[in-house]
C-alpha cells in the first residue's frame, strides 16, 4: 500500500526523504514510524503517524500530539490507546519526538529535564543550543510541511494536543498562531513555566536570563493578550498528580488568565489520577472527540 500524497510530482520527490522504521496494522489502519533528516534541527528525527482506514480513499485532518519530558515518539503510540478513536473519526495522528537527538552538544544528556528529551518546544537563542534546539519551528513549520507532502492530509484541518511539557507546547503553539489549529487540548500541561522550576531551568538555558523572552513561550502570559479566532480549550488534570502538588504545572494561573480574557476553557480535575499514561489512556477518547468535533465540522 502506498501512503503517498494525492499530489503532483514535485511533493512526491520529498516522499523519498522519509525512511519507514516500522508499520503495524491497527484498527484497520496503520501505526507507522518514520525517520527523516530535519533541516530545522540538523539531525535525524523520528515521528509516529497513525493512518486511519479512511486515509486509503480520502484526505484526512491531522491531529498533532506533543509528548512530555523524557519521551520519544514511542510513548504516546504504544501507551495512550488513541488509535481506535482516531480510526472511528478518520483522523491522522502525528506524534513527533520531544527534542533533537545525538547532536554531540556538551551537557545534552546530563539531566532528564533539560537537553535530550526536553526540547520544551522553544527556539533556543543561546549557545550551544541555538543551532539544533528549534522544536517550536520544527513543530510549527517543518513537520506539517513534511506530513502534508507525504500523506493524504487536508492541510486546512489541523489540531494539536499534548501532555505535561507537550501540553505546554500545544497551548503556546495554538495561542501564538491564531487560526492555524482548529482546536487545542492538554493533559496536565505546564501552564506557567516562567513561575516553575522546570520552566526556569529550561527557558533560562535555552533563551538566556532575560525573562521577557521567556514570556513568549508561556501559555499564561500569552493568553493575557490573545485576540485571535475563538479557541475552545480542553484540559484534563489528575488531582493526585505529584507534579501538580509540587507546583510545576500551575493550572490555576492559566485558568484565571483565561477567565479574565474570556477565552473558553474546560478544566477537569480528575479525582485519583496521577501524571502517567494510565491517566492519559483513561481520557484520551474525550480529547479525540473534542478535536473531531472541530476537524470534521
Amino acid at each position: 500500500m502506498r501512503w503517498l500524497p494525492l499530489c503532483s510530482a514535485a511533493p512526491c520527490v520529498k516522499a523519498m526523504a522519509l525512511k519507514q522504521v516500522s508499520s503495524n496494522r491497527c484498527f484497520e489502519g496503520f501505526q507507522k514510524v518514520f525517520e527523516h533528516d530535519s533541516a530545522e534541527l540538523k539531525c535525524k528525527m523520528k515521528f509516529g503517524i497513525y493512518l486511519p482506514p479512511k486515509a486509503e480513499t480520502a484526505k484526512c485532518p491531522v491531529l498533532y500530539w506533543l509528548s512530555g519530558l523524557t519521551c520519544t515518539e514511542q510513548n504516546f503510540i504504544t501507551k495512550a490507546g488513541f488509535q481506535q478513536g482516531a480510526a472511528e473519526h478518520g483522523l491522522i495522528v502525528v506524534a513527533p519526538d520531544t527534542s533533537p537527538r545525538g547532536c554531540n552538544i556538551e551537557g545534552e544528556d546530563e539531566s532528564w529535564d533539560f537537553g535530550t528529551g526536553a526540547g520544551f518546544y522553544v527556539d533556543a537563542t543561546e549557545e550551544p543550543w541555538k543551532t539544533n534546539y528549534r522544536m517550536y519551528s520544527y513543530i510549527k513549520d517543518e513537520l506539517p510541511k513534511l506530513i502534508n507532502a507525504n500523506f493524504p492530509t487536508d492541510p486546512e484541518r489541523m489540531s494539536i494536543f499534548g501532555h505535561s511539557m507537550g501540553g505546554h507546547g500545544a497551548l503556546i503553539l495554538a495561542l501564538k498562531n491564531p487560526g492555524k489549529y482548529k482546536s487545542v487540548s492538554a493533559f496536565a500541561p505546564i501552564c506557567n513555566p516562567i513561575q516553575c522550576q522546570w520552566g526556569k531551568k529550561a527557558l533560562g538555558g535555552y533563551l538566556g536570563s532575560d525573562v521577557s523572552k521567556w514570556e513568549a513561550y508561556d501559555a499564561t502570559q500569552l493568553v493575557k493578550s490573545y485576540a485571535g479566532s475563538p479557541l475552545d480549550i480542553l484540559i484534563d488534570q489528575g488531582k493526585d498528580d505529584q507534579f501538580l502538588s509540587a507546583g510545576q504545572l500551575l493550572p490555576d494561573n492559566f485558568i484565571a488568565a483565561c477567565t479574565e480574557q474570556k477565552v473558553p476553557v474546560v478544566f477537569r480535575l480528575q479525582q485519583g489520577y496521577d501524571h502517567s499514561y494510565f491517566f492519559i489512556a483513561t481520557f484520551i477518547n474525550d480529547h479525540i472527540k473534542h478535536h473531531a468535533k472541530y476537524l470534521n465540522a
